[in-house]
């Protein structure tokens, strides 16, 4: 019972439990205390002394005891625990212990890992390989590449981690279709809140309140009997036990409700997603922008023999022809029949009228340009072209003779020489023109987003596409077809044939010009249609002239795809087979012979031999590996050549020849191959020329004017190797999978010289690490978010295999025995890797000598097998290589070696023993090689059969030994390069943290938690002495992220084994506080506070999650650095996972989820001790109060803000003396920590609350009541001012508010109880004061300048809201209420969970108190009908079993409960109204039936009737009488009470409270009327003397003072309150 000692203007209440707190009172609503005479006096003073002891120990179970000495096993949280050993932890207890769906918890599935085969993409319906025979080795390698189908290691779950299917935007509207819109009050106008009971009963409106007699009783009962009430809850009346009521009352908030609380929180902030990854393309062919073109038809003004046209683009600005040739004919049946004589049936490929082209970079000097040819005719080609410019087609009649000569003319030289060409007259189309014009209407029409790609788009698509992208008004990708007619051709001039002449006349062409205008015009007219092509055009022939898919018919006229010679390098793979040669012969030159050699034709042939029967020039294409392209001048020679020629190049003069012009060049001819067998790069050439003479064993072989043999190809194939990085960037990108794989073969498969193994594993490590930085500068415009190269990734996923050949000896050769000899020797591993020493050598060194028929290789694997001690080593041993005990190994022989286990363990290898030049190579790139390195492991796995063996068996000791080395040194050049290289120090430690999660999936996991925890060593050491600890802490809370991001996360964490306790004898902190539990008789259970706190055996136990929710804590720490940006990435993780839980259909079931929900307890403890730097949500005085020692007074209001004080200012009012350390151990306390540390941001906040209340949500009810029975009062009043402040965070704000742009801007509230307690203790100073003030106006200083920080919510929440459509608002608002809903529904769960914990509890008072408190800001606050109706029936079932809270205790809860019940009973919605009223009835039974009366509740619910309805805008007197009705009308059923005289008691109290809501109402509207103001409320204390006069009469009116009659009116009603107040002061 608490007791008040008076003072002049104010109680000060002295609870027994220690707590002090000044009241003041305040009129109005708002008010939680009232002080008036009658309250009681206090029997009994309260000293100072006991003052001072009660601080003493409430200062005791201070929360901010620092949390980096937490932990049961006394490690501190900067320190990472030696987590369990995961494989012997899932030995001792197998899956199938655990039941029905937690079973899949327990380990990863079986079919985790699986390999796909994934058909390579063929876009023709035939291949286009050659077919099988003697292929040459090259050509070999090219068709196996490009007919093999991907081959992946596929994780079957990986798409449910956050990685891969992250939380975003548009996921979370699609997850909230669906919802139920929830019902606000505050949402719509009174009629829209009406029911239909509401509006339809003639009753409704109690009339004219002036028809209503002053004195007349009588009616103003008939008016209420006449309302209709609202209905009934048809259990209220019935005697039933608590018990069963809880379990009803739990039951009904189960229901219908969401599963997914964090569906409705927006979605994790996706610039935090450092975890977020795709999987890359497949590999596939390039192209440009396809542009289609229809040749109609062509028409000439006389039609007398056929003629031939040829489309092809050039691009002016390059100088370059940039297609080939598509050849098309339009002549008519009857013309064609005029070639009958050199011809059967025609290829179905020669009838193509259209053709697509591709343009990688468009241009806008880019020209289709037409070229129109005739068969070949005696005459110059001034004398051919003469007719079609001087007749017409008007004078056929007059020219008819000439016509048919010409014919007949022609019908001869068709017969004779058909098969041959002239030209005769050429046109060209400005394609830029076309787009422009023909695209204008769409341009116009079309939104910019949809025309213009992105620039991720354009950045994706390569440095080609985007260059082509680059330029809107030349872009070929979209515009409008255009339908043409060319009528102006240019005559062809017989000197001006070249391409060089052509490129002059196209730069003309834009601009008139002599040099144009001397050419004299054919006239005709070609129709042609352009346009973009489609994605799948039918009946489409590739330039090999196969069918591309889909072909329905054969028999269909075709489209031809024209081969594209782009203008500059296009960076792309090659994924098909293409091996094509363009001859384009220039000139002969036989002016020096004599004669007439006016006809002259050339026949190009391709030989596989010689002919010596025909004098003619010959180029032997493929010389010395390599294939001859580019212009050649070749000599003629005029007798037979001899036999063996063609060995030889021209340029050789045989002897005894006879040659044209004297062995000079008189035929240039230009050879232009489009290969993707033949790379045309000199160094690329050597490299594969020697790698395939190997592979065959050809020896000797010639290369250029060197003769290799088995003594000089090694040499020869090193040196090759480092000239890789000489290569030509587009040659060598083209072939990049060809030179992967080749490098791969040489590291896992080195070649075999002499019966000898040549160990080019360096060599090739260090050409892969230079041709993967080549290709990546190469693409670097074209790499994604992570830095990542596309062509590199996709090669890893799709194209990388295993080499599963073994090498094909010569035939007839029999097998060379493999002698135990190294043809090179290097240094072994350097001494910085720091392992133990041994004397067990690594096989996988590159340096050591093998040997066939060796026993070593099958003792080490049985040693493997057994366990050995991964630590140890030959690294710094005297039997290291070059070592004083220096010994050769043998290994197996080579045959029946399995090279599908030797890459990842050579690559690990040769990367930790690399010299600084490569190793800086390979560290700039370092994801690939992890990538590699995982590939090779998983189809080792795979391949071998490997999978079913157990995780610590599946590589050696050897390996794994490589591996630690290997993370260790990364991991030092991520400490290292911080603070010098921060891009490459964040590249680098994102790829070790995704390697390290991506062996968790392959090796041994608890080998992997040893290289985190060592790594988080290494940071925690440079941590200590780091100039700025924050860029360390953000790249290891980065790290920690990517690893929790891994698919089976949960299944890491170990949730289905038990908790240990703690195995030290020393208690740790926690459990010292919780020792003096209040609630619980026995001991508290180490168990479960262990699996509530950061302890020992929860961070062994729960890895992962212990060191995910370890650097939450930490960054929490108040003297955290950078704790602003800490705070948003740490809380951000854990939200991204808990969306991620929530979406996972594997933890979809209440007992699994439960289960998930274990590894994130400690959130909890966390939340609660950063409780005084939260963001305060409070938007008013009124409405937020500080809870943190709620249990120790038993009389503060809910709407103090003074309510709690801060022991230290106490003892200062006490008289005491400050605690040992003065004002330094005074910023320890509570407060004073909350203004010394950074505060969390209003995101933050409101994002660290939802996941709390995720947690609270799905966790095991059982487990959190254990939880709070070992709570200590002080941790539980904290507890439950963390729900407090999660309802204030989260109340709906409606949907008005989120039509202002304000809306979501939160406003920081300046703390006046700290002002007035530094005040008190004087603990402020200058200093402190200007950093308070500064701290006031921002976090980060002057706001103006920082809009661009995405921490400061009203900058980035105002932007986001602004352009948002009235669906998208409603959208907004329906959410949010849904959330609000939710939200406050698990805090009602939650206090259900604390009163079942406390109700035989002898300290069940303070903390019943302390809840309903809550409750009933949750009742004060918006919320939806959906809360109030459960909240409401908590509220009666609360009350129902603890009445004492209300009728014994204290005064204040009873009035605010009061006054929030009559304000529901005045709801416009009928459910709310329902429920309101039945609680209100329900609080007047229970007060009648402690004392057969209930005077406080008919006091309290009159003072607050009066209160309600003269200071509340919105409220409403219909709907208020008829809850009065339904109250009424339950008293008159309720049979247990009809023999007292409570049912008489109701019907007055009902009918004085219509009587005061009808006078009261009659004031507020004359209010601006003193005189009748005043006669109102001398007359309404004549009805009610038993009232207050201030509780129920309006303030009086501004404005002129009343007259002398109103002022001795008001004198005399106030005398008259007077003497009631001293007859009621003992009654009452």
């Amino acid at each position: 019972m608490a007791h008040a000692c008076r003072t002049p203007r104010a109680w000060i209440f002295v609870s027994e439990k220690g707590f002090i707190g000044p009241k003041w009172s305040s009129p109005g609503p708002t008010a939680q205390v009232f002080v008036s005479p009658v309250a009681p006096f206090c029997p009994r003073r309260t000293v100072a002394a006991e003052v001072r002891k009660q601080v003493s120990r409430e200062r005791s179970g201070s929360p901010h005891s620092s949390r980096r000495s937490s932990g049961s096993l006394g490690v501190p949280l900067t320190e990472v625990i030696e987590p369990l050993d995961f494989e012997d932890v899932l030995l001792s207890r197998p899956p199938d212990a655990e039941p029905g769906p937690l079973r899949d918890l327990a380990e990863f599935p079986a079919d985790d890992l699986e390999l796909l085969l994934q058909p390579r993409e063929c876009r023709t319906t035939e291949p286009g390989t050659p077919e099988d025979g003697k292929l040459d080795a090259q050509v070999r390698a090219a068709v196996e590449m490009y007919t093999e189908d991907w081959i992946i290691a596929h994780r079957r779950y990986q798409h449910l981690s956050a990685a891969f299917s992250p939380i975003t935007t548009e996921t979370q509207r699609e997850r909230q279709k669906g919802l139920t819109r929830q019902v606000f009050e505050q949402d719509t106008s009174g009629d829209e809140r009406s029911g239909p009971e509401d509006s339809d009963d003639p009753r409704h409106s109690s009339g004219s309140l002036d028809d209503t007699p002053r004195s007349s009783g009588a009616s103003g009962i008939f008016d209420l009997r006449n309302l209709a009430a609202d209905s009934l809850l048809p259990s209220l009346l019935e005697r039933t036990a608590p018990e069963d009521v809880d379990r009803r009352n739990e039951a009904l908030r189960r229901q219908h409700r969401p599963r997914a609380l964090l569906a409705l929180y927006p979605a994790p902030d996706e610039d935090e997603a450092v975890e977020r990854c795709s999987r890359p393309e497949p590999p596939r062919e390039h192209f440009g922008q396809r542009i289609l073109v229809k040749c109609l038809s062509l028409k000439f003004e006389i039609e007398i023999e056929p003629i031939f046209g040829i489309l092809a683009l050039y691009d002016v600005r390059e100088k370059k022809k940039i297609s080939e040739n598509f050849y098309f004919d339009l002549n008519s049946d009857s013309v064609k029949g005029l070639l009958r004589a050199h011809g059967t049936h025609p290829a179905i490929s020669t009838l193509a009228r259209s053709a697509i082209f591709s343009v990688t970079y468009p241009s806008p000097d880019i020209f289709l340009v037409i070229k129109l040819e005739k068969v070949l005719q005696q005459g110059d080609i001034s004398e051919c072209c003469e007719p079609y410019m001087v007749m017409k087609e008007v004078d056929t009649a007059k020219n008819k003779e000439k016509l048919e000569k010409l014919r007949l003319a022609a019908e001869q030289f068709c017969t004779r020489l058909g098969r041959y060409r002239m030209p005769f007259a050429w046109t060209a189309v400005h394609l830029a023109n076309i787009v422009s014009s023909a695209g204008q209407t769409d341009r116009d029409s079309d939104s910019e987003g949809e025309r213009r790609p992105a620039w991720t788009d354009r950045r994706r698509r390569g440095p080609q596409d985007r260059t082509s992208g680059g330029d809107d008004t030349c872009s070929f990708s979209s515009f409008r077809p255009a339908t043409l007619t060319v009528t102006n051709f240019f005559k062809q001039e017989a000197e001006r044939l070249s391409d060089e002449d052509l490129f002059k006349f196209l730069a003309d062409m834009r601009r008139p010009s002599s040099l144009l205008r001397r050419l004299r015009p054919v006239t005709a007219q070609l129709k042609i249609d352009i346009s973009p092509a489609p994605e799948n055009p039918h009946f489409c022939l590739s330039p090999e002239l196969l069918h591309v898919k889909p072909y329905p018919d054969p028999r269909g006229r075709p489209t031809k795809e024209i081969l594209e010679f782009p203008a500059r390098e296009v960076y792309a793979p090659h994924t098909s087979y293409r091996n094509l040669l363009y001859v384009y012969p220039h000139c002969l030159n036989f002016s020096s012979r004599q004669g007439s050699v006016r006809n002259l034709a050339v026949r190009v042939q391709y030989m596989a031999g010689e002919d010596p029967s025909q004098a003619l020039p010959w180029i032997p294409l493929l010389q010395h590996g390599r294939l001859r392209t580019g212009p050649f001048c070749l000599p003629v020679s005029v007798d037979q050549l001899p036999p063996s020629y063609s060995v030889l190049t021209p340029d050789v003069a045989l002897p005894g020849m006879r040659w044209v012009d004297g062995h000079k060049g008189v035929f240039s001819v230009e050879l232009t191959a489009v290969s993707s067998v033949h790379p045309q790069d000199p160094h690329l050439d050597k490299f594969f020329t020697l790698v395939h003479v190997l592979e065959e064993g050809a020896f000797p072989f010639r290369l250029k004017d060197t003769v290799l043999s088995e003594g000089t190809v090694e040499q020869e194939l090193r040196a090759s190797l480092a000239a890789l990085r000489l290569s030509s960037p587009q040659p060598l990108v083209a072939f990049s999978h060809h030179v992967l794989d080749k490098l791969v073969h040489l590291v896992v498969r080195p070649p075999i010289i002499g019966g000898q193994i040549v160990n080019l594993g360096r060599g090739a490590f260090e050409a892969m690490a230079h041709v993967v930085s080549l290709v990546h500068r190469s693409l670097e415009a074209a790499q994604d978010a992570r830095g990542h190269c596309p062509l590199l990734a996709a090669y890893v996923h799709y194209a990388f295999r295993l080499p599963g050949t073994e090498p094909n000896f010569p035939s007839g050769a029999p097998p060379v025995a493999v002698q135990a000899a190294t043809l090179a020797r290097g240094p072994g591993r350097p001494a910085s890797l720091y392992l133990a020493r041994s004397k067990s050598i690594s096989s996988s060194n590159p340096d050591l000598a093998v040997a066939p028929g060796s026993v070593d290789d099958e003792v080490s694997r049985i040693l493997a097998s057994k366990g050995i001690d991964r630590s140890h080593s030959w690294v710094n041993s005297a039997y290291a290589p070059g070592g004083s005990k220096a010994v050769l190994r043998r290994a197996p022989p080579y045959c029946g070696a399995d090279p599908r286990q030797l890459l990842h363990e050579e690559l690990a290898l040769q990367w930790v023993v690399s010299g600084s030049a490569v190793r800086e190579t390979v560290l700039q790139h370092a994801w690939f090689f992890f990538q590699l390195m995982v590939k090779s492991m998983a189809l080792h796995l795979l391949l071998g059969q490997r999978l079913d063996t157990p995780r610590k068996l599946r590589f050696p000791g050897r390996f794994l030994d490589d591996i630690a080395a290997l993370v260790g040194s990364v991991g030092l050049e991520v400490i290292t390069r911080v603070y010098k290289d921060a891009e490459l120090a964040e590249r680098l430690n994102a790829s070790l943290a995704f390697f390290l999660s991506d062996l968790l999936s392959l090796a041994d996991r608890g080998f992997v938690f040893s290289l985190v925890r060592a790594h988080y060593k290494q940071v925690a050491t440079r941590l200590q002495s780091a100039p700025n600890p924050a860029l360390l802490l953000t790249l290891r809370m980065d790290f920690t992220r990517i690893l929790c991001s891994h698919e089976h996360y949960v299944t890491l964490n170990l949730p289905c084994c038990p908790l240990s306790p703690p195995a030290s004898p020393s208690p740790s902190v926690s459990s010292t506080t919780s020792q003096s539990s209040t609630f619980s008789s026995q001991a508290p259970d180490p168990k479960v506070t262990s699996m509530f706190e950061l302890s020992g055996p929860f961070r062994q136990q729960h890895f992962l999650a212990g060191l995910l929710l370890t650097e939450l804590a930490l960054a929490l720490e108040p003297e955290a650095e950078g704790a602003s940006l800490l705070h948003k990435k740490a809380i951000s993780a854990v939200h991204s996972l808990l969306c991620g839980h929530d979406a996972d259909p594997r933890y979809t079931e209440a007992a699994v989820k439960a289960r998930v929900a274990e590894l994130y307890l400690p959130l909890l403890s966390l939340a609660r001790d950063t409780l005084p730097r939260l963001h305060d949500f409070a938007e008013g005085p009124g409405q937020r109060s500080r809870l943190a020692s709620m249990l120790d007074s038993d009389t503060e209001g809910e709407g103090d803000i003074g309510g709690t004080i801060n022991p230290s200012v106490a003892m200062a009012i006490a008289g005491g003396p400050l605690a040992p350390g003065s004002r330094a151990s005074i910023s320890q306390g509570p407060v004073a920590a909350s203004r010394s540390g950074c505060p969390l941001s209003a995101e933050s906040s409101r994002t660290l609350l939802v996941c709390v209340l995720w947690v609270l949500k799905n966790a095991e009810p059982a487990l959190l009541q254990r939880w709070a029975a070992d709570l200590a009062l002080p941790q539980l009043g904290r507890l439950l001012d963390l729900l407090y402040l999660c309802l204030a965070a989260f109340e709906y704000k409606g949907k008005k508010a989120f039509e202002r742009i304000n809306s979501l801007t939160f406003k920081k509230s300046l703390d006046m109880k700290a002002r007035l307690e530094e005040a008190i203790l004087g603990t402020i100073g200058a200093r402190q004061e200007m950093v308070r003030r500064s701290r006031e106006r921002s976090p980060f200083g002057n706001q103006e300048n920082v809009r661009w920080r995405k921490s400061i919510t009203h900058w980035r929440q105002t932007s986001d809201r602004v352009d948002k459509t009235k669906d998208e608002m409603e959208h907004e608002a329906l959410v949010d209420g849904n959330l609000a809903t939710e939200a406050s529904l698990v805090v009602l769960d939650t206090l259900e969970i604390i009163v079942q914990t406390v109700m035989l509890s002898e300290a069940r008072e303070s903390v019943l108190g302390a809840v309903l408190k809550v409750v009933l800001y949750s009742l004060g606050s918006a919320q939806s009908a959906l809360f109030l109706q459960h909240g409401l029936a908590t509220q009666r079932a609360l009350v129902s079993k603890f009445p004492e809270l209300l009728f014994e205790e204290d005064t204040e809860l009873c009035a605010d409960l009061c006054l929030r019940l009559l304000r529901h009973c005045g709801s416009r919605i009928s459910t709310i109204r329902t429920h309101a009223s039945a609680s209100l009835y329900l609080l007047m039974r229970q007060n009648f039936e402690i004392g057969n009366n209930f005077a406080r509740v008919k006091m309290q619910v009159t003072m607050s009737l009066s209160s309600l309805v003269g200071t509340t805008q919105s409220f409403s007197e219909e709907h208020l009488r008829r809850s009065l009705k339904t109250i009424l009308t339950y008293a008159e059923e309720d049979v247990g009470l009809r023999d007292s005289t409570f049912s008489e008691q109701v019907q007055d109290l009902m009918f004085n409270l219509h009587m005061i809501l009808t006078d009261t109402v009659k004031m507020k509207e004359h209010q601006e009327d003193p005189e009748m103001l005043i006669d109102l409320m001398y007359s309404t204390q004549d009805l009610h003397p038993q009232l207050p006069l201030g509780m129920w009469s309006p303030p009086l009116p501004k404005g002129p003072s009343p007259t002398a009659g109103a002022t001795m009116k008001l004198a005399e009603t106030l005398a008259s309150f007077l003497a009631n107040c001293e007859r009621s002061a003992c009654t009452v």
